[in-house]
């Protein structure tokens, strides 16, 4: 296909870059994003003709970001009718923005600000995108600036993880299993038709085809492993005991169906994702 999944991969973590704080969450921003590589590999596979491909993948970004926003029915803005210039944000302020603070920006503003002062589109490029003229672009971009900069001045709420207690023990239960190697045990609670899902390279189905991934774990001795919450859900953080300790090097989501596991995403080899993820070490 002339290198075109190879580029969809490069652009990967740009994309996700977008449809993370068009989301407001780095790991529906990364559904959003497998949405977006579906949709391009289909229009492609049909014979669509592409002269700038970036736009044309943050086009389809744009747009599988706001049916997902609509289908969740989050449409929490602040108004603002000021019409005054303001100065672009740097990237190192804008990317420490919370995700839920980009959430109360509409729309368009948060399109074009995440586009422009995070990614480094034009004004021209922006209007492409998000399908409206480019003066709309500029003031909804103006508008974002000046919004992003009083919401800033706001005390940030604590975000504590909220899980039942029954989810907290299932996923303290599977780390420690993970800490022991006892991946026989885990197995006895795979339901017969979980899905594995290492984000950004494969899927498998069922109990036997997914055996291979426990035993690639348990060959590689510099994983250390905690219990934790990525944006509120329990998770399992994967810390490299070779490097630094600061920060994981990947986490792991575990589905659960009463006692039985029917869905594992093991984001080892998506790293793009836990450069924008809110997560918090428990234990």
């Amino acid at each position: 296909m002339d290198g075109f999944e190879d580029r969809l991969q490069a652009l990967r973590p740009r994309l996700h870059r977008y449809c993370a704080r068009m989301t407001g969450s780095a790991v529906n921003g990364e559904d959003v994003l497998q949405d977006t590589l579906v949709k391009a590999l289909q229009a492609r596979s049909q014979g669509a003709e592409v002269d700038n491909l970036e736009g044309w993948l943050f086009r389809i970004a744009h747009n599988a970001s706001l049916d997902f926003l609509r289908s969740r029915s989050r449409n929490t803005v602040v108004p603002l009718t000021e019409d005054i210039e303001a100065e672009p944000i740097p990237e190192a302020d804008i990317v420490a923005v919370g995700f839920q603070t980009f959430l109360r920006l509409p729309e368009l503003q948060r399109c074009a600000v995440i586009l422009k002062d995070v990614l480094g589109h034009s004004v021209e490029e922006i209007a492409s995108i998000a399908e409206c003229s480019p003066a709309a672009a500029k003031s909804a971009l103006q508008r974002a600036r000046i919004t992003l900069r009083l919401l800033a001045q706001e005390p940030e709420d604590a975000r504590l993880p909220l899980m039942s207690d029954l989810d907290r023990q299932k996923i303290i239960a599977y780390v420690d299993m993970f800490r022991n190697g006892d991946f026989d045990a885990i197995r006895a609670m795979l339901a017969d038709d979980v899905k594995l899902e290492l984000v950004n390279r494969l899927q498998w189905q069922g109990r036997e085809k997914i055996t291979p991934y426990f035993t690639r774990y348990a060959e590689v001795a510099k994983w250390r492993f905690a219990f934790g919450a990525v944006e509120g859900r329990p998770a399992m953080l994967v810390f490299d005991g070779t490097g630094p300790t600061e920060r994981p090097a990947h986490f792991v989501l575990v589905e659960w169906s009463e006692s039985r596991i029917i869905q594992i995403r093991d984001f080892l080899f998506a790293p793009y994702v836990l450069e924008a993820v809110d997560w918090v070490r428990l234990g």
